[in-house]
């Protein structure tokens, strides 16, 4: 009797073993629709990660809702505290536009040498061999350009118009060789002038000549045109002090100016729409026509 039990719970081993197989490469076969036990576990598991699943999202939505309101707070705080300001210096600017009026109404000056009408333009072409000296763009004696009209970017100053045809011009860049091209300058905040003419390659700066010995010049005052000339603008950033040293003879010092804006990746400019104020036969000072040879 034992011996029988003992066959028998081995047949019923083998069959289940058997059974089990059987199942598995049932389950394993490439099939397109589940068996009634597959989708039963499915659907009772789909069932508690639904119950799970949208408590955990709702909460977590919550939090992210409470973290989003926080931070448009914190934003509309700092906006409000940026718009007050903007609001200030709005009213200073106003407050100093008027007053400028009134100072030039008082010196009878009818010319701002800040004034010019921006005409935008794209550069169109550039000679590889001639990259750091001039640039082609989309503007011409029909859009009202003409020869020694300043040309910049959103950064600052980046040359002169030197030849229009009927649709486009060449731009000569302050990082040419032409020692004929120089830029009135003078530092920000100081009365300390000099003239841009020149451009040193290996630092990658420019050079400014003929600053007075007697002023004080440091590295990281910045450098705008000085309006004098007659070609550029007054106020137009230049650059920034890196340098100062004196010349060969001692008697002015000499600047190196890292430029504002980046000669390498030109793609639009602006240029300058103002009437010329050089003098012929002007003193070398850096007051009027210093702007090259055809600055007048």
């Amino acid at each position: 009797m034992p011996r029988f039990f003992s066959n028998k719970r081995l047949i019923l081993l083998l069959v289940g073993v058997i059974v089990l197989v059987a199942l598995i490469s049932f389950t394993l076969r490439d099939r397109h629709n589940a068996s009634l036990p597959e989708r039963i576990v499915k659907d009772v598991v789909g069932f508690g990660q639904s119950i799970f699943s949208k408590p955990a999202y709702y909460i977590t939505n919550v939090i992210e809702n409470v973290d989003g309101i926080m931070n448009t707070y914190e934003e509309n705080k700092a906006l409000k505290e940026r718009l007050s300001e903007y609001a200030s210096n709005q009213a200073k600017l106003v407050d100093i536009e008027e007053e400028n009026k009134r100072l030039l109404g008082i010196i009878g000056e009818e010319d701002n040498l800040r004034k010019y009408d921006p005409i935008h333009a794209t550069v169109i072409a550039r000679n590889p061999d001639q990259w750091e000296k001039k640039i082609i763009i989309d503007k011409g004696e029909i859009h009202g350009i003409e020869k020694n009209m300043a040309v910049m970017t959103a950064q600052g100053l980046v040359g002169k118009v030197v030849l229009v045809s009927e649709f486009n011009s060449t731009v000569e860049l302050l990082t040419t060789e032409n020692k004929e091209l120089r830029v009135s300058a003078v530092i920000a905040g100081k009365s300390a002038f000099g003239l841009i003419e020149g451009f040193d390659r290996k630092r990658g700066e420019l050079i400014m000549k003929r600053i007075d010995s007697t002023f004080e010049v440091e590295a990281g005052q910045k450098v705008i045109s000085s309006g004098l000339g007659g070609v550029f603008p007054k106020g137009l950033p230049i650059g920034e002090v890196t340098e100062v040293s004196t010349d060969d003879y001692g008697l002015t010092k000499l600047a190196y100016i890292r430029p504002a804006s980046d000669f390498s990746m030109l793609d639009h400019v602006i240029v300058a729409k103002r009437k010329s104020l050089s003098v012929d036969g002007a003193d070398g000072n850096g007051t009027v026509g210093e702007e090259g040879e055809d600055g007048s």
